[in-house]
């Protein structure tokens, strides 16, 4: 934790242009944005992602989300916004604390969505009866 990126933000040891901080929380704008905007809601309390917080962290932190958003979109005339969240290396994380990602979108801002595979009725059953086995 030492070592952690955002907990060194968190204690102000690395500067971020803050949009949002509570007690619980803190929201940042990005250095590498998808568009402007493009900011970092984090739970002050250090978990290594999603699975290992909290689940009142994790409330924290959508409460701010749902709180910032619509000031985000408003400020710079995002048509909409996508909300992300990297778990673990193969999903792209790369900073080891958990957070979110509120990405401003435009209309011709040229990202696409994910593409889809087409999944047979069988496939999707198969791996629906797998996930309600592991819960």
């Amino acid at each position: 934790m030492n070592d952690c990126l955002f907990c060194k933000i968190i204690k102000g040891e690395i500067p971020a242009e803050k949009l949002y901080e509570d007690e619980k929380v803190l929201a940042f704008l990005d250095i590498r944005p998808v568009n402007s905007g493009h900011t970092l809601v984090i739970p002050k309390t250090h978990a290594t992602n999603v699975l290992e917080s909290s689940d009142r962290d994790i409330h924290e932190v959508m409460a701010v989300i749902r709180k910032i958003t619509p000031g985000i979109l408003l400020a710079i005339g995002a048509d909409g916004f996508n909300l992300g969240m990297n778990t673990k290396p193969a999903a792209g994380q790369v900073i080891f604390h958990t957070h979110f990602h509120i990405m401003p979108r435009f209309k011709e801002d040229g990202y696409e969505l994910w593409h889809g595979k087409q999944a047979s009725g069988e496939e999707i059953a198969k791996v629906g009866q797998q996930i309600r086995e592991n819960l």
